[in-house]
């Protein structure tokens, strides 16, 4: 399988303003999410969406579960920071969120 390309700051940048609930992470290269839901079984519901996602692509989200709280950090490892998978997979847990399943989804 080949190595995904790191993006450029300037990729970086302009990918973010696609994604307004995702913030840097300082001190390293990666995007950042916390989203609460009504309790844990939505929670966790939204979690197996997007594990199976996760698992499709190859890629895997560092994340915490507590309660109705599910905190998701994104980078690609292997690449040494951010990456296509990386906005792929934001943009799919933002879709997730948003879904008909999930409606008391909100960002914190």
């Amino acid at each position: 399988m080949k190595q995904p390309a790191r993006l450029s700051d300037a990729q970086r940048l302009e990918l973010l303003k696609t994604l307004p609930h995702w913030q840097l992470v300082a001190g390293r290269e990666a995007i950042y999410r916390k989203i609460e839901f009504t309790d844990f079984n939505e929670a966790f519901g939204f979690i197996s969406q997007v594990a199976m996602q996760a698992e499709k692509l190859d890629h895997h989200p560092e994340w915490a579960n507590v309660w109705r709280r599910v905190e998701i950090t994104l980078t690609t490892h292997s690449a040494g920071g951010l990456t296509q998978l990386d906005i792929s997979l934001a943009r799919f847990i933002d879709t997730a969120a948003a879904g008909a399943k999930l409606p008391h989804a909100k960002s914190a």
